[in-house]
């Protein structure tokens, strides 16, 4: 992957045509929709990282992994 430095932003790698063409074909050209996909889908992987940060083994990370931080329960 490469990336580029312009005017202190850095570009992910991403060439215009694809996040065009994300836009057009996932989303009929509605930006907004297609930011909105973009906020649920990552919503949903920083969700599966906690869940698989909990699941994991504190052994097999062998201190690699910060320890999920614990959740309190509601009565």
């Amino acid at each position: 992957m490469h990336r580029n430095v312009q005017n202190g932003n850095r570009d992910e790698g991403l060439p215009e045509a694809e996040v065009e063409e994300a836009i057009a074909t996932t989303c009929g050209g509605d930006v907004r929709a297609a930011l909105r996909a973009t906020l649920i889908a990552n919503a949903y992987l920083e969700a599966e990282i906690e869940r698989l940060t909990e699941a994991i083994s504190t052994g097999f990370a062998r201190g690699r992994m910060r320890k999920a931080p614990q959740r309190v329960k509601k009565i």
